[in-house]
Parts: structure tokens; C-alpha cells; sequence
């Protein structure tokens, strides 16, 4: 005698279900719609605060506006003076050079502090905290700080001493005022390298030290044929993103020098805005649409070079 076991009839969906739940195409663009939503606002203000300014800078380069009132169309002949001026020149040739200046000295003091803090020593959280304070500083108030120092207490120290080279205040130098910006400059912005390097050294697997210390390799060795390579997306992300906001250097030298002793310290960014003081408001945005066009190219470099290297 057989059997037959009867299977159990298969549930069949709620005749609603496909209108309970949108389709997909249907949640794709009302999710679209949101984040376009959540966008316009930044959108806006980046567009009225950044873009417009940007476009009628382009636009007024081409004429000869004072920043007000009636002006006239003159082509090209802003630029063509521009490349011409020994000031502006004179400018340039001083902001790239402090620029790669302060770059080199800002990524050898940071690498340095990263390979010690991520060492085996005690206090390093509290070392950490104390050396990223210059970071959180403004940039005007530490350049204040340090003009008192290089004016006053520096100057007495070093004539206690019978340091004849600093017994003046080297602010006051044409041929030396530009080693206190580079170093107020370093100063300020050697944590925010340090972190990066530091995040960098991080990833290093510890394995590979203690292999390598066990074939007898030294820690200078260890330095140039582990660390180093295995950090270089880091090391190239600091050096570029350091030159570019080098190159953009104002708050510093103003509260140092104010581009002196005459015009030896004067930056690009202070000829751009002393347009708004002597009547070369369209000369002036001539040079910022320059100065733009070498700052775009950096930024183009380095997310091209740095596309993969590494993920702070």
C-alpha cells in the first residue's frame, strides 16, 4: 500500500506587494532628488562667494577699472605689463622661493617628529597634544609673537653672547628677513605634516621591521629601504599640498614684515591686494588670474600624482 504525501501549496505573494514598494528607477530618482536638495545650498553659496567673484575678477582683468565707477576695455594689455614689472616679478621669483623654502624645512622637522612619537617612548600622547598646538594658533597672532621675539629679547640675547650677525633684529635685513618667515611658517605648519606623516607610519606593518632587524639590518637601513618607500604617497602629498598654501602665504608675512624692509618680503597675494589701495584694482586682477591659473595647475599635479598613493 502507497502513500502520497500532499506538498504544501506554495504562498503566494499579497497581491499588494508591488504597490507597497516603489520601483526601483522610482527610489533611484527620488533619492536623487534628495541629495540635490541637501547640495543646493553649498552650491549656492560657493557659486555667490567663490565662482561670481572669481568670473568678474577674470572679467575686469581685461579693463582698466580702479574697482569702481566707469572703465574701458584694454584687451590684453595688463598682462602684457605684468610679465614686464620687475615689482611683480621681483614678487613671484620671492613667493616660489619661500615657498620650496619652508616646504623642504616643514617636511624634514614633521618626518622627524612622526618617527619619534611613533616610536616606544613614554608620554608620546602628551607630546603629541603639545606639538600640534602651533596648528590651532592663528597665523597672525603667532606672527605678532614672533615679531616681539626677533625685535626684542632675540637681539639682547645675542648681544649677552657677541653674536654679531643677530645683535639686529634680522626683520630689518633685506638679505635675512626671509629666514623668519620661513621659519615662523614652519612652525605653524609642521603638525598638520606631522599627522599626516605620522598616519602614514601607521600602516607600516611591524613585521617587517623585526624581520629586517633580524637579518642585521640598521635603523638608518630600515629608514631608506622600508619606511621612506612605503610612505612616499604621504611624503608627496605633504610636499605639494605645502607648496601650494605656501604659495598663498599672507597672514605671516604681514604680521612680520608687512613685505619689508622695502619690497623684500612682499608675496604675490600682497601685490594682489594692494590693488585695493592704489587705484590697480584690473592690473592687479590680472595678476591674481595668473596666480590662479599656477595655483589650478598644482592642484590638477597633485590629484594626478597622488590619485592611489595613499588614504589619509
Amino acid at each position: 500500500m502507497t502513500t502520497t504525501v500532499e506538498k504544501p501549496a506554495r504562498r503566494s505573494a499579497p497581491a499588494d506587494s508591488a504597490t507597497t514598494s516603489p520601483p526601483p528607477r522610482r527610489r533611484r530618482a527620488r533619492g536623487d532628488r534628495t541629495h540635490l536638495l541637501f547640495l543646493l545650498p553649498a552650491v549656492l553659496l560657493f557659486t555667490l562667494c567663490i565662482t561670481l567673484p572669481a568670473g568678474m575678477g577674470i572679467f575686469y582683468s581685461f579693463t582698466d577699472s580702479i574697482g569702481f565707477g566707469e572703465f574701458d576695455f584694454v584687451g590684453l594689455n595688463n598682462y602684457r605689463v605684468l610679465f614686464s614689472d620687475p615689482g611683480i616679478l621681483h614678487a613671484y621669483g620671492f613667493t616660489i622661493g619661500f615657498a620650496l623654502c619652508t616646504v623642504l624645512v616643514v617636511n624634514v622637522v614633521a618626518l622627524g617628529l612622526a618617527l619619534g612619537l611613533t616610536s616606544a617612548i613614554r608620554a608620546r600622547t602628551a607630546l603629541r597634544t603639545v606639538f600640534v598646538v602651533p596648528m590651532v594658533v592663528s597665523q597672525i597672532i603667532i606672527a605678532y609673537v614672533f615679531q616681539f621675539i626677533f625685535t626684542d629679547p632675540l637681539p639682547a640675547l645675542a648681544r649677552t653672547l657677541g653674536l654679531g650677525p643677530l645683535e639686529q633684529s634680522i626683520l630689518v635685513n633685506p638679505d635675512l628677513a626671509w629666514i623668519s618667515i620661513v621659519l615662523v611658517t614652519a612652525w605653524q605648519a609642521t603638525p598638520q605634516a606631522m599627522l599626516i606623516y605620522t598616519a602614514g607610519l601607521m600602516t607600516i606593518p611591524k613585521d617587517l621591521f623585526e624581520a629586517s632587524s633580524i637579518d642585521g639590518a640598521t635603523p638608518r637601513k630600515q629608514l631608506t629601504t622600508i619606511t621612506l618607500p612605503l610612505i612616499s604617497g604621504y611624503v608627496l602629498i605633504n610636499m605639494i599640498v605645502g607648496f601650494k598654501d605656501f604659495l598663498a602665504a599672507y597672514d605671516v608675512i604681514v604680521g612680520l614684515t608687512d613685505g619689508g624692509p622695502g619690497t623684500a618680503t612682499r608675496s604675490i597675494t600682497m601685490a594682489i591686494f594692494s590693488g585695493f589701495e592704489n587705484g590697480d584694482y584690473a592690473y592687479q586682477m590680472a595678476n591674481a588670474t595668473i596666480f590662479f591659473l599656477i595655483t589650478l595647475t598644482i592642484a590638477l599635479v597633485q590629484l594626478r600624482l597622488t590619485r592611489g598613493k595613499a588614504r589619509v
